[in-house]
């Protein structure tokens, strides 16, 4: 017994239908009126991480001054003029959160400097410790992960030791911050630790999934077969954030870096981590944004 359509459904049909013929009249199909409007690397956006140039800046200003210029995320930085610290209190730690809320900048996480590679048992404690009470934090003024680092591999101790005792550290984190919503951003960083083929090692040992790598723009990315061969190495691991230098300072490819990402059709965050010390930093930091977008839009256009 056959049963009738519902009239909702059927005049949806009909419009679909009438849709897709009309897209086809005009000689392309629905899937490819889609991209042409949404474009790879369409998601990526452009935000400052507060080292160098938002030192100096408190909250209101920081989050002024991210408006102002259309950059729209930020990862604050320890002893920052922004003051956001563990030692805040419960209140003034939902003060942060609620400014963000109100404002249309969105608070990244945190940039700490919390390190894995001490051979002390004492010291790796306190860096995996310190890092729990910034994880807390990070989940109360609304952030969505925070950033640590290896800084190095020392000295007398096998490399492939403080390699797997970072790596459990990151689980060790990563589990801890799972509870908390967070993301762990491993930045590419420190001596030795920052040469790619040493991050990929680590990352062997990670196994937590909320555990991912930031890409730091070093010169280490260029070494032996080149930033596409590292880049392609580690993108598997990549997470939200991204930290670049001056997009229109030095000799590192960053034309080359956002064909990568659009490539790959990265909806993360690049994140300003500025070296230089402009007059005046919010119009340098309109510019690095226009810098951005052209460079996008260039990385687009080699794709179409």
């Amino acid at each position: 017994m056959s049963k009738k359509m519902n009239p909702c459904r059927r005049d949806f049909l009909k419009t679909s239908l009438a849709t897709s013929i009309s897209f086809t009249a005009l000689g392309f199909s629905t899937c490819s009126a889609q991209k042409e409007t949404i474009k790879s690397g369409a998601g990526m956006q452009f935000g400052l991480v507060t080292y160098l140039w938002g030192k100096d800046w408190d909250l209101p200003t920081l989050i002024t001054n991210c408006e102002t210029t259309d950059v729209l995320g930020v990862e604050l930085r320890t002893e920052h003029a922004h003051g956001v610290e563990p030692s805040l209190s419960a209140a003034e730690r939902l003060e942060v959160k609620k400014r963000f809320a109100d404002s249309p900048v969105t608070c990244l996480g945190y940039g700490s400097n919390q390190e894995y590679h001490s051979p002390d048992p004492d010291e790796l404690k306190r860096q995996i410790d310190g890092s729990f009470e910034l994880i807390k934090l990070c989940h109360d003024i609304g952030a969505s992960g925070l950033k640590v680092k290896p800084n190095t591999l020392p000295e007398g101790v096998p490399q492939e030791k403080t390699i797997g005792q970072i790596g459990e550290s990151l689980n060790t984190v990563g589990k801890f911050a799972q509870d908390y919503g967070q993301e762990i951003r491993v930045e590419v960083h420190g001596r030795l630790t920052q040469l790619p083929a040493n991050m990929n090692a680590i990352f062997e040992h990670v196994t937590e999934s909320n555990v991912k790598i930031c890409w730091n723009c070093n010169d280490q990315d260029l070494v032996d077969t080149g930033l596409e061969y590292n880049f392609n190495m580690l993108k598997k691991w990549f997470g939200s954030t991204v930290h670049v230098r001056e997009l229109n300072i030095g000799d590192y490819p960053y034309q080359q870096l956002m064909d990568l990402f659009v490539g790959m059709d990265y909806a993360g965050w690049i994140l300003l981590e500025a070296r230089t010390n402009p007059d005046d930093r919010v119009a340098a930091l309109k510019e690095q944004r226009q810098l951005f977008a052209e460079m996008i839009k260039n990385a687009q256009a080699k794709i179409e």
